[in-house]
């Protein structure tokens, strides 16, 4: 088949499916914003980065940023069906930044497939889950909806959708989740594994092995979405209990997800104002964002992992910190219930309850006598269910492969 991929980032979600496909004799291609520079294992081609919309309207300001990038993504398409003959059998696309709105005004045979990664809803996920950085409102409600009027055109286009966990699935209103396959995206379970000698060295010389006291966090931003708040109100009783204990911190100091602080600056500057001389800054290490070698040292040094999110998309790192055998202790959100049952392959407490999550780490930093036997079910978890090579690669390339034309 020709097998056209579209990602403004990629490849995204597809750095092991794409270059599988073309292993397999396929034709793939890659769509993607010209200001994406990664590298990419197929063959690329770009479309115009488009610019920032001017709309008046708040509520309709998402809807014209995703529409203006379809565009210039249906134009890029344009181009290579025009001056090169090129038609796609199949085409797989992200939802989230609208390039695959149009697509099929280019090319009304092709099979459209997406990528479906949630459907924003005013209730029941984050909107309103956390009281104290986004009350839950009319205005913010509204605003919700308006948000996802791109997602739920692509995938009303489409003719059908992956999603990679049951959360996320269901996140979608019923009419649209008979078109979701839930497929995760796999964890390469022969490189992230546990490491008994893994060390990682620290911005002041420092060097934290495995079997040290060492809580991690991580998220690709430092904020209230992934539960920092959460975390860091809790480090100073967890460090003054464990005086040998070191937290370190992974990701940025902007946002992601979330808004930033009211007043502005990162949240980071904002906790560690709040907490002042209660936390012990020489044992408290940001790492910004890092290689993912160097992360890869941290899950598997680390004696306790802390993973903390509202009711939304499940990060990478939560499974890759099980699959490198991690002692995970995380938030009692409808998204973690998915994968970690408490006290059989990891500890889950209630978000917002700093008093559980304290004595959880506390009791994992002492030694936890049922540390081994939790860190090898989440492992065994992640081996099981979600394993790269033998579960989720070969599903998704059936998955694909059903789509062939000459299958019709």
């Amino acid at each position: 088949m020709r097998i056209l991929f579209v990602h403004q980032n990629f490849p995204g979600q597809f750095p092991h499916l794409a270059p599988a496909l073309a292993a397999r004799g396929h034709d793939v291609l890659a769509l993607t914003d010209a200001g994406n520079l990664r590298p990419s294992p197929v063959p690329v081609v770009r479309y115009a980065t488009p610019p920032k919309p001017t709309v008046s309207h708040a509520l309709g300001r998402t809807y014209a940023e995703m529409a203006e990038r379809g565009w210039l993504a249906a134009r890029g398409a344009r181009a290579l069906r025009d001056r090169h003959g090129y038609v796609p059998d199949v085409i797989l696309g992200h939802t989230g930044w609208g390039e695959t709105l149009f697509l099929r005004e280019i090319w009304p045979d092709a099979r459209l497939l997406v990528y479906a990664e949630l459907m924003y809803r005013t209730r029941g996920q984050d909107v309103g889950f956390d009281p104290e950085i986004s009350p839950g409102t009319d205005e913010g409600r509204v605003s919700t909806i308006a948000r996802s009027a791109h997602l739920i055109q692509g995938l009303v286009q489409a003719d059908a959708g992956i999603t990679p966990t049951r959360y996320q699935a269901d996140s979608f209103p019923s009419e649209l989740r008979q078109k979701l396959t839930v497929i995760h995206d796999g964890i390469d379970t022969d490189l992230v594994r546990p490491d008994p000698a893994a060390t990682i060295a620290l911005p002041d010389g420092r060097v934290l092995r495995a079997g040290d006291e060492v809580v991690s966090f991580v998220s690709r931003s430092l904020e209230p979405y992934r539960g920092f708040h959460v975390l860091m109100r809790t480090l100073p009783e967890v460090l003054a209990a464990r005086p040998r204990a070191h937290a370190v911190l992974v990701g940025g100091d902007g946002t992601s997800y979330g808004a930033a602080p009211p007043g502005g600056g990162s949240w980071k500057a904002r906790l560690l104002a709040e907490l002042g001389d209660r936390l012990p800054v020489d044992r408290v290490h940001f790492l910004g964002r890092v290689p993912y070698a160097q992360y890869l040292s941290l899950l598997q040094v680390t004696r306790v992992h802390c993973y903390l999110t509202y009711p939304f998309v499940l990060s990478w790192s939560l499974t890759e910190a099980m699959a490198a055998g991690a002692l995970v202790v995380a938030s009692d959100t409808e998204p973690l219930r998915e994968l970690i049952r408490d006290g059989e392959n990891g500890r889950l407490v209630p978000f917002f309850d700093q008093a559980a999550l304290r004595a959880a780490l506390i009791q994992a930093l002492r030694g936890d006598d049922d540390a081994p036997r939790l860190r090898q079910a989440a492992r065994d978890t992640i081996v099981s269910r979600y394993d790269l090579k033998r579960h989720s690669l070969p599903r998704q390339i059936e998955w694909v492969e059903a789509f062939d034309p000459s299958h019709r």
